[in-house]
């Protein structure tokens, strides 16, 4: 989805999603989609990613060059121990160049790379510190990616060179058509002339170079989805790595489940033991003194019993509402556009409402959607001092985009314990994202990734 990036970064609270397939790049999920040149030429990606092959062959030979030098002085002065401090001061500059290595690929090609590295030992130690990177592999595959940079770096800067060159070239060949004293046609190529009988000849060049360039621009996307993946491969964590991470993971999104279930729990308790229950008591105290002024005082007990009869009403209303809380039975007969459209009827703020799902999702996503969008309307209309809002669900590949949107004050936060707190930790339930963008003096925007299957 356009934007969903900012969000994300933007957003109050993050959450990571699966490793593997949510630590994506844009690369990686816009190739998977069928793009003509033209649209290619349009997205910023392509011209981030054909800079890169361009402008990088500098800090591969800078990498190789200084690599070569400080590990070689280093290799020769380790009998003096000089070298010793000489490779661990090497080892942390090129893991320095690594990192770098992690942010350039970033932004050229859209590949986050997750922080690979051991953790160092806190004690203060620089000996042991220098030791935990000299085992850790992370650091080994640092320096083999360093010095790959050099021969990628030189390929992917000749191969840009010749194909753009070759593009601009044919498509402006024609105007390279020069005249002679004598009044005759040629063109200028290397140290050679061609003489040229009719200009129109030179026309179909135009063509041919506007068809290379459209070659060259997948060319740019391919090169750069291949050395995206080879940065990912050797600059980012090993499987190892990312199957502790994602345990890591599961447990922190079991546990803020629990977290949930556990705070609906009190809150179900709460309106019970606050709202019916009472309203039921005061029902039952009604009645039994209206039973006993049946005789002696017809009338009192007549509006006892109207005044039970309004308490009744109330109580089951609050036990309707409350019920809807727990789980509507509207989502179930006819799934989310009806149930969100009579969320919507209910709040004090024009809401527009899109649901644009092919198929009905997962039972769990649907009703952690359901009460997203219930809580947000909710904090729209009591807080927001907004006139208009919108909410607009989309599946966008195999996750369920729920995005609500209101024009007030701004300023929400998801604060520990706060509603839009128990709304991450809804969504971190099912391995989901909840992002807040609300600056102050508005707009706010909360939005919320879920799982299409689970």
């Amino acid at each position: 989805m356009a934007g969903g990036a900012a969000f994300r970064e933007a957003g109050a609270v993050r959450l990571m999603r699966r490793e593997g397939t949510a630590v994506n790049s844009t690369l990686e999920i816009s190739t998977q989609r069928r793009f003509g040149p033209l649209r290619l030429a349009k997205e910023s990606l392509t011209w981030r990613s054909a800079a890169y092959l361009l402008l990088h062959f500098p800090f591969g030979l800078a990498y190789f060059i200084g690599l070569v030098v400080l590990l070689s002085v280093s290799a020769g002065t380790v009998v003096i121990w000089v070298g010793v401090l000489g490779f661990a001061l090497a080892m942390i500059l090129w893991r320095l160049a690594a990192k770098f290595e992690r942010r350039l690929v970033k932004a050229a090609f859209g590949v986050e790379i997750a922080n690979p590295y051991r953790p160092l030992p806190a004690d203060g130690n620089l000996f042991k510190k220098w030791k935990a990177m000299a085992v850790d592999p992370a650091t080994w595959k640092d320096l083999v990616y360093l010095f790959l940079a050099f021969p990628l770096g030189t390929a992917e800067f000749v191969m840009s060179v010749a194909l753009w060159s070759a593009s601009a070239w044919l498509i402006t060949l024609p105007l390279t058509i020069t005249w002679n004293q004598s009044g005759f046609l040629y063109l200028t190529i290397g140290d050679h002339q061609i003489w040229i009988d009719n200009p129109i000849s030179t026309l179909p060049a135009i063509p041919i170079g506007i068809a290379l360039a459209a070659v060259t621009l997948y060319v740019v996307r391919g090169v750069g989805y291949a050395h995206g993946a080879l940065a990912r491969y050797l600059l980012g964590p090993n499987e190892t790595q990312r199957l502790r991470a994602r345990t890591a993971q599961l447990q922190a999104s079991r546990a803020r489940g629990v977290d949930a279930a556990e705070a609906e729990r009190r809150r179900i308790e709460r309106d019970l033991h606050d709202g019916a229950q009472q309203q039921l008591l005061a029902v039952a105290m009604d009645l039994g003194r209206a039973r006993a002024k049946l005789e002696s005082d017809p009338a009192a007990a007549q509006e006892l019993i109207q005044q039970a009869h309004a308490g009744a009403k109330e109580a089951i209303a609050e036990l309707r509402n409350l019920a809807r809380g727990i789980y509507p039975a509207i989502l179930t007969d006819r799934g989310l556009d009806a149930a969100i459209s009579a969320v919507a009827a209910r709040t004090p703020v024009p809401v527009a409402v899109e649901v644009d799902l092919p198929t009905r999702p997962p039972a769990a996503v649907e009703s952690i959607a359901y009460f997203i969008v219930s809580e947000a309307l909710t904090n729209v209309g009591k807080y927001a001092r907004a006139t208009h809002a919108a909410v607009r669900i989309t599946r966008d590949q195999n996750w369920i985009v729920v995005e609500i949107s209101d024009n007030g004050v701004g300023g929400a936060a998801a604060t520990p314990g706060g509603g839009l707190a128990g709304l991450a930790d809804r969504a971190a339930g099912i391995d989901g994202i909840l992002t807040v963008n609300s600056p102050q003096g508005g707009p706010t925007v909360v939005r919320a990734d879920l799982p299409a299957v689970w």
